[in-house]
């Protein structure tokens, strides 16, 4: 599982952060950083929830 995101698209809400931090952060310009790109299998769920929640659809999953 890769995180793919958007950047032309991502607005810098901040969802996929406030649900997994451990994955998402906004630096202080709202630019968002994925924090490790390949979660471990074990986190889907999560991961794919935070990445379902965002409101510009800039996150995707795959594999």
């Amino acid at each position: 599982m890769r995180i793919e995101v958007d950047r032309d698209v991502c607005e810098g809400v901040g969802m996929c952060q406030s649900m997994a931090h451990e994955f998402f952060e906004l630096d202080d310009d709202d630019v968002l950083e994925v924090l490790d790109p390949t979660p471990p299998e074990a986190r889907r769920g999560e991961v794919a929830a935070a990445v379902a929640s965002c409101p510009v659809q800039a996150l995707r999953l795959e594999g």
